[in-house]
């Protein structure tokens, strides 16, 4: 039995003529420090950007504004069509989001974890669901395994999973590859590039650019709050093109 990875099907409740994600002219600040400054950006339906920039650029921040974690100060932001502070109730089942934090019960079992997170979410196949995406993430063999017992990048192919269990239409990855092996890596850029033909919108960001020319489909660079540079083109840039682009745009 094949398993989609992603929507089986775009979900009825999305506007497939507006941006899998739409940010419009956001700002936010953290004192009298700018941290988003006005910021653009556009993700269409299908596509995976990579979102690179320096510590302290940003990066973060918008992906929890994008995730109705936290509120812009400034400007609108959209996710499916659906404005994320007005609509918030319409954008958070349309989300699968991965932050720095795992949102894993670590006294609860590998399995327990997805089987909460999927009566949340009303998963309706549920045990096939976690079976399958336990298998794609190598976990199955430590399906009974206590959370807290596992090592770092099991816990982040974990999180990865509990983020796609109920097949959400957009993504949001915070730092996905952080402590993740070049086996774990390969998992993630295979789940990636298989959620994007599925019609999923994905939005990630890194710090590893040898890692994000096989993530992405485009990539953006942010610095000091704007974004500084897009590519047009799906995979236009080789990494070390890619290096020598984001040095230029963000410095070292």
């Amino acid at each position: 039995m094949t398993v989609a990875v992603g929507p089986a099907a775009p979900p009825s409740t999305v506007d497939r003529a507006a941006w899998a994600i739409s940010a419009e002219g956001l700002y936010r600040s953290f004192g009298p420090k700018p941290v988003l400054q006005g910021l653009d950006l556009k993700v269409g339906w299908g596509e995976r950007m990579v979102l690179l920039g320096p510590n302290g650029s940003g990066k973060t921040t918008l992906i929890r504004i994008l995730a109705a974690l936290s509120r812009p100060a400034g400007g609108r932001a959209f996710i499916g069509g659906f404005d994320v502070v007005e609509d918030v109730e319409k954008v958070r089942p349309l989300l699968g989001v991965l932050c720095h934090q795992s949102y894993l019960y670590r006294d609860l079992s590998v399995q327990e974890n997805l089987t909460f997170y999927g009566q949340m979410y009303r998963v309706p196949d549920l045990k096939e669901r976690s079976a399958y995406l336990l298998e794609r993430v190598g976990l199955a063999p430590h399906a009974d395994s206590l959370t807290r017992t596992l090592s770092r990048g099991m816990l982040q192919r974990l999180a990865l999973a509990r983020a796609i269990l109920h097949r959400p239409a957009v993504i949001l990855l915070d730092e996905p590859d952080t402590g993740l092996d070049l086996q774990s890596s390969a998992v993630l850029r295979d789940l990636l590039r298989e959620l994007a033909e599925e019609g999923c919108g994905i939005l990630l960001t890194t710090h590893q650019l040898e890692r994000a020319s096989t993530f992405a489909d485009r990539v953006a660079i942010l610095s000091r709050g704007r974004i500084v540079y897009q590519s047009d083109e799906p995979g236009g840039l080789d990494a070390e093109s890619l290096a020598e682009t984001y040095y230029r745009h963000a410095g070292r």
